[in-house]
């Protein structure tokens, strides 16, 4: 009877988790599941001030749009430059989610954020999703949501470690007893991985390419592994020295020479964090293992690489990029057993069970 309850509860439930991401936001509504995945992309027209599209449809605008529309990214690593777009974004994605659920009103909403958030950046997080229409807001660090959403046993008296590879930033977390024994944000993730493939098609072919040209490039030529076959992708961009549009062939080795120096200073993070572990919590981790997340879990053969070079076993998961997300959504479906693990809010009320 108990278990039809729950169930019954689950599908009336007014609940949202949201993973705020740099690059993509997903959003998890309780008793369905996630959603709703966009770009974390808003367009503005400059002219009137209104905003023109939210998400996939502003995201197809990036680099393309005349001088009167800009389209704007108002998260950076993971946390919200520009308070008002970031409002009016949530209040996209909220109504979007009431289309799905009519019976969604004020929802009570866990989000997402990165870890060593500051209290200003916090209290942004709050006040544009309370703005938006909220009527509870509790925030979560990433890392810990995404072991949460993975099903790690967060709070047993065990250690657990993540890497989370977002767009923005990397979240490394060592997790125990229900909270973050230590942790480290690092800003190099996906948007630093194509900063440094536009660098390097720069430099070695002389030609410039845009932000989405060099994300489609590593997807498709990404890869840590030593290929038997080398991987060759036409790239198109704009010629510095003719102006006029030019075409070369760029090849995988090409995209591990760019991208290395940036995955070496990542790897040189991952290593602090586990000299500053606790004896018996790295005794766990070395047994365990450290389970990898996010879009970063996607490149080719980057788990094998970290997983030679620490000598400590990697683990990947079936959908690395909704684990957050997946997070938030038990975070509210068992509101008591994970509440301790929300960042506190001085000025919240008691929040509901």
């Amino acid at each position: 009877m108990k278990k039809r309850q729950n169930k019954w509860k689950l599908l009336f439930s007014n609940d949202i988790g949201i993973d705020l991401g740099t690059v993509n936001t997903l959003v998890y509504l309780g008793g369905r599941g996630i959603v709703l995945n966009e770009p974390s992309v808003v367009a503005i027209n400059q002219k009137t001030g209104r905003v023109v599209a939210v998400g996939k449809e502003a995201k197809e605008m990036l680099g393309r749009t005349p001088a009167h529309l800009k389209a704007v990214c108002p998260l950076v690593s993971g946390v919200i430059s520009d308070y008002e777009v970031s409002e009016e974004m949530l209040s996209y994605f909220l109504r979007q989610v009431k289309k799905i659920s009519k019976r969604i009103r004020r929802p009570r909403v866990v989000v997402g954020v990165p870890s060593g958030i500051t209290n200003v950046e916090s209290r942004a997080v709050r006040d544009a999703a309370r703005a938006a229409g909220a009527r509870e807001v509790h925030i979560i660090e990433e890392p810990l949501a995404a072991a949460i959403g993975v099903e790690l046993p967060v709070n047993d008296p065990v250690g657990n470690m993540v890497i989370d590879m977002g767009g923005g930033t990397t979240d490394l977390a060592v997790i125990s007893l229900g909270g973050v024994v230590i942790s480290r944000n690092v800003k190099i993730a996906g948007d630093k991985l194509n900063e440094d493939i536009i660098s390097y098609v720069r430099n070695k072919f002389q030609i410039l390419i845009g932000e989405r040209t060099a994300e489609a490039v590593k997807i498709a030529a990404g890869s840590m592994l030593e290929e038997e076959t080398s991987v060759e992708i036409p790239v198109r961009g704009r010629d510095l020295v003719s102006g006029l549009p030019r075409e070369v062939m760029v090849t995988d080795e090409d995209i591990k020479k760019a991208v290395a120096p940036s995955l070496e200073k990542l790897l040189e993070a991952v290593k602090e964090i586990l000299e500053e572990t606790p004896p018996e919590i790295l005794s766990d981790i070395l047994k365990r293992g450290i389970v990898f997340v996010g879009g970063g879990a996607l490149i080719r053969g980057l788990r094998e690489a970290f997983e030679e070079e620490l000598q400590i076993p990697i683990h990947t998961v079936s959908d690395p990029l909704s684990c957050v997300a997946r997070g938030t959504g038990l975070v509210l479906e068992n509101f008591s057993l994970y509440k301790d693990a929300l960042i506190k809010d001085d000025d919240a009320f008691e929040p509901s069970t």
